[in-house]
């Protein structure tokens, strides 16, 4: 989909330094230029509402070295739920994970402590449209006006086949967010999302087994199903979410599905994954009608879509926390401030003031190479 938000974004992500990082106690050395940006951003948005910051412990035992890094939440903050937008969420936080399905992986150090994660933005993000059924209709019939007529449910980190089960891919595979709704003639249909926020490629991916290469082929996605590129570790997690999602339909559980892919727009490697995803897809054109289609969205585009809908203060609140990197901007720009020029004593002169090119003077003709 093409972006059309309603509000200000950058054409890239801002370039950090490593001194303001570290003057606001976030700098983390492999961090991506993206990652930084939004690091950075999370400290300023828990300054704004003073949660108290915590701590990162670099390596183990008697090698265990505490630092500060202010993206974290302290234990308390992270107790009383300060890194969700409201106690609203916080409260179905809680019963969410209290009721959570056999076998979920919810890493609730990441969700409570690191404001950075993807796991509270998921629910930042859904736990509003799951508490507003009205309002997640309205959003995903802007998202999808052919494909959805009424949401009737919203669950997170669920495997609809169940977690180890021969029909599915017998692993693990489960998607972060799953959208049960009904479409114009009351057919049951269903949204599956990934959702990503800092990530970048993963280091490693999920070991190879019997069941992928037998679904890959059998499930009519794949222009190639033993394409190397669908199995690499960038996008091999979307290769097995598709294929669940089409399992879902094979076996009855929804007449219809769609694959969702969720990041912000600004981090480009995550953007590129689902472009090269995308790629490996059999076109809608060539595929049969009851095949599941994939769709990159951008966090941006839903979060307008749910102004669109009429929620404009849950939308607002969204981009301040996680897409307002104008404010990084400001705080990088920062650094380059001309100083205020100093009264010079009589006889004392004093350099003028360095002045960053505008790019509106001719430059200088360049040396050519030797």
């Amino acid at each position: 989909m093409t972006n059309t938000s309603t509000f200000v974004s950058l054409p890239r992500v801002p370039l950090v330094s490593e001194q303001i990082l570290k003057d606001h106690n976030c700098f983390f050395e492999i961090d991506s230029r993206f990652r930084k940006a939004a690091r950075l951003l999370q400290v300023l948005w828990l300054k704004d509402r003073n949660i108290e910051p915590g701590v990162h412990i670099r390596g183990e035992g008697d090698q265990a070295v505490v630092m500060p890094l202010h993206s974290n939440l302290s234990r308390d903050a992270a107790n009383r739920g300060q890194n969700f937008m409201n106690q609203d969420i916080h409260a179905f936080v809680r019963r969410t994970l209290v009721l959570a399905e056999e076998g979920a992986c919810i890493d609730k150090e990441r969700l409570f402590s690191n404001s950075v994660s993807s796991v509270p933005a998921t629910f930042n993000v859904f736990a509003p449209l799951a508490l507003d059924l009205g309002l997640a209709t309205s959003v995903f019939k802007i998202l999808f006006p052919n494909f959805v007529d009424k949401v009737e449910d919203i669950t997170f980190e669920t495997a609809p086949l169940g977690r180890r089960q021969a029909r599915g891919l017998n692993d693990g595979t489960a998607f972060d967010v799953a959208v049960q709704a009904v479409d114009s003639d009351g057919r049951p249909v269903r949204i599956f999302f990934e959702i990503k926020f800092t990530e970048e490629f993963p280091s490693n991916g999920a070991r190879l087994r019997p069941e992928y290469e037998e679904v890959s082929r059998s499930c009519g996605l794949f222009i190639n199903p033993d394409s190397s590129i669908l199995r690499t570790n960038a996008i091999e997690q979307y290769w097995r979410e598709i294929m669940l999602s089409q399992l879902v339909v094979d076996e009855g559980l929804t007449e219809r599905a769609i694959f969702v892919a969720i990041a912000p727009r600004l981090n480009r490697s995550m953007q590129a994954a689902f472009r090269v995803f995308e790629h490996e897809l059999i076109d809608a054109e060539h595929r049969d009608e009851d095949r599941v289609s994939f769709v990159a969205l951008t966090l941006e585009n839903l979060i307008d879509t749910i102004r669109a809908a009429g929620a404009d203060d849950l939308a607002r609140d969204l981009w301040a926390r996680y897409c307002d990197f104008e404010r990084v901007y400001h705080v990088a720009l920062g650094e380059f401030a001309v100083a205020p020029p100093q009264k010079a004593d009589e006889g004392t002169i004093i350099s003028p003031p360095l002045r960053l090119s505008t790019g509106r003077h001719k430059a200088a003709p360049r040396a050519k190479r030797a």
